[in-house]
């Protein structure tokens, strides 16, 4: 469940310009605030079981738009490259270089 939350958090990083305002404040409030669905509902004034479609229909559009964007995996295949050069190179030019790939993410 942590590594599919993860995951979540990391593609509604990458993706809440592209959903409807609320979208991004039903995933904003379930996944970063830790706020329950019933609280949500509540909030909103509407039903729990909406909350919970709402959600699970933005889960599978932000996994759709990582299908056809990949920025996610992208992202995760370019740290785990500066992690490496980072852990190899010894020049302290080429190291500076690295701490700015890095700190571009």
């Amino acid at each position: 469940m942590l590594e599919k939350t993860n995951r979540i958090n990391y593609l509604f990083d990458f993706y809440q310009s592209l959903l409807t305002p609320k979208q991004r404040s039903y995933m904003e409030m379930y996944y970063l605030e830790d706020y329950s669905l019933g609280e949500i509902s509540e909030l909103f004034e509407v039903s729990r079981q909406a909350v919970y479609d709402n959600i699970k229909r933005t889960e599978k559009m932000l996994e759709t738009y990582e299908d056809k964007l990949h920025l996610y995996s992208r992202f995760e295949k370019r740290t785990h490259i500066i992690a490496k050069l980072s852990e190899t190179v010894k020049d302290p030019e080429a190291k500076k270089y690295v701490q700015q790939l890095q700190d571009l993410d």
